[in-house]
């Protein structure tokens, strides 16, 4: 059982984001700054920051459902709390509306804060570059592989016993998650 996607959580990820990008920016970028956000949160706490799910592609690792949401129009009508608040603009994605701030806790919030002030100010295409070197991606060769929590932590140097802890830990989020929330 896997952390469920939380679309509100990730969105005031993203959005705090663009905020400190001024609002815009292009979303291989977005997608870049935001594993590295979810990244940094698994070797620290043991949990991600917005939930997702994670591949490599051939430009490096990449949060899956919020890649969806930024290239996937929504049906007329269906608007998701994603589409509320993060518009696409061919290669950009813009914060159209602020989310009240109600999922991240402010150390998350600091953790953004932190990903942002130190490869921010990087352009997509050194992000990629950065994104080959982590350890855990693998060259999918044009297709699309998965990336377990399991794998980043082992690039992370944590031990197979902290490995297990975490993903147990996790494993108990994922189940009271679906007793609160199930589908």
């Amino acid at each position: 059982m896997r952390v469920r996607f939380n679309e509100a959580k990730a969105t005031e990820a993203a959005a705090r984001l663009l905020k400190l990008r001024g609002g815009k920016m292009s979303y291989l970028k977005l997608i870049k700054l935001l594993y590295l956000v979810d990244r940094e949160a698994l070797l620290r706490w043991g949990r991600p920051v917005t939930t997702d799910r994670y591949i490599s592609m051939d430009r490096g690792p990449v949060v899956s459902r919020i890649y969806e949401l930024i290239r996937e129009e929504p049906l007329p009508g269906d608007e998701t709390f994603w589409h509320h608040h993060v518009a696409t603009q061919e290669w950009d994605v813009v914060l159209k509306a602020e989310p009240s701030p109600a999922e991240l806790s402010p150390a998350e919030e600091a953790l953004i804060d932190e990903v942002f002030a130190n490869y921010g100010q990087m352009n997509r295409w050194d992000l990629v570059e950065l994104a080959h070197q982590l350890p855990e991606w693998v060259d999918p060769q044009g297709g699309a592989l998965p990336i377990e929590y399991r794998d980043i932590l082992k690039a992370g140097r944590k031990t197979d016993a902290e490995i297990a802890v975490i993903e147990a830990e996790l494993e108990n989020l994922a189940a009271a998650d679906f007793l609160v929330r199930p589908t």
